[in-house]
Parts: C-alpha cells; sequence; structure tokens
C-alpha cells in the first residue's frame, strides 16, 4: 500500500469537497467536544457556565484581541513574502469559491467548535499551556511552515490568556470569528497576494 501525503490527497479534491471536509472536521470537533464533556463536567450548569455573557468583556478583550491578530497578520502578509503565509493554498481554494455568507458560516462554525474544545473543555479542566500547544498542533499543516505555525501559536496562546483572564467562551469565539472572517473575506477578494 502507496502511502499518499496530505498534500497529494488535497490536491485530488474539488474545491466544493475541501470546503466539506472543513465542515466534517468541525463537526468531528464538536462530537468529540460534547462527548468529552460528559466526561469532564459535573453537570449542564458548568456546561452553561461556559456560555455567561459580558458585553463589556467581549468588546474589550474578545473585539480588541480579534483586531490585534488581524493588524499583526496583515503587516507580517506586507512585509514578508508570500511564500511565508502560504498554506499549500487550501485556504485560497475553501474562501475564494465560497460566498461571503458562507465563509461567515464557516469562520463561526470554526470559531465555536474550537474554541469550545480548546478553551471550554481542554483548558477548563488541563490548562492554559495544555490546550494553547493542543490548539496550534492541530494545525498540523503549518508545521513545516515557521511564519504560519509560530502566528497560530501566538494567536493560541494570545486567546488563551484572553480566556484566563476573562472566563468568558465569547470573548475568544468573537475574535476567533472575527479572524477567519476578515481573513477569509480577504482571501475571498483578493485583498492580501
Amino acid at each position: 500500500m502507496k502511502w499518499t501525503n496530505q498534500a497529494e490527497l488535497i490536491k485530488q479534491l474539488t474545491d466544493r469537497q475541501l470546503v466539506n471536509q472543513v465542515y466534517l472536521t468541525q463537526l468531528i470537533i464538536l462530537i468529540l467536544t460534547i462527548g468529552g464533556s460528559f466526561f469532564l463536567f459535573d453537570s449542564l450548569e458548568e456546561v452553561a457556565d461556559l456560555f455567561r455573557w459580558n458585553t463589556q468583556q467581549v468588546i474589550f478583550y474578545g473585539i480588541s484581541a480579534g483586531v490585534v491578530v488581524l493588524i499583526i497578520d496583515i503587516i507580517l502578509m506586507v512585509l514578508l513574502p508570500a511564500r511565508f503565509y502560504d498554506d499549500g493554498g487550501i485556504n485560497k481554494r475553501v474562501f475564494r469559491s465560497i460566498s461571503v455568507l458562507e465563509i461567515f458560516v464557516i469562520a463561526l462554525l470554526v470559531a465555536f467548535a474550537e474554541e469550545l474544545l480548546f478553551r471550554g473543555v481542554i483548558h477548563t479542566h488541563f490548562g492554559y499551556i495544555i490546550a494553547s500547544v493542543l490548539f496550534a498542533l492541530m494545525h498540523v499543516r503549518y508545521l513545516t511552515k515557521p511564519v504560519l505555525f509560530v502566528s497560530v501559536l501566538f494567536i493560541s496562546f494570545y486567546f488563551g490568556w484572553m480566556y484566563e483572564i476573562t472566563q468568558l467562551l465569547w470573548v475568544t469565539i468573537i475574535a476567533h470569528f472575527m479572524v477567519d472572517f476578515v481573513l477569509g473575506v480577504m482571501i475571498r477578494f483578493n485583498v492580501m497576494r
């Protein structure tokens, strides 16, 4: 049996199949999160507590974190050669083939599923460092791209710190959503490279 690397497998997918893989991945993350929650949380009240809302903190910490990450990312994209931000063309294929509404849906789904797993479950039960490192490692395709990996690692620790300060999952969901949505729209309309 011949092993095919991830890049070769991805090249064989159509853009729509690649988008569907994003949905499937997030569904798997949600299922793992729900399953893990049954074992790690003592009650539904503990889970519900993750979703407390504080408008002032969501605006101050969540939106400001999203803006900071976007500014840093945009500056780096302008200053660094394009090859440093090349993920093998996956993000371009996903976001250039869908509508802004679907970018919104994907960004919201990704932000909700990933933050619920990494901040809501892993961070809450195993700590800030473990959750932040696992989040970065989940983006395995960036491991051979130092700028992308350091960027994801920074974002992971930064969002984890926001969660550590506020204990509000909505803070990290909003920040994560903002970054994914804005960068997705920028890719969709070829604003950057």
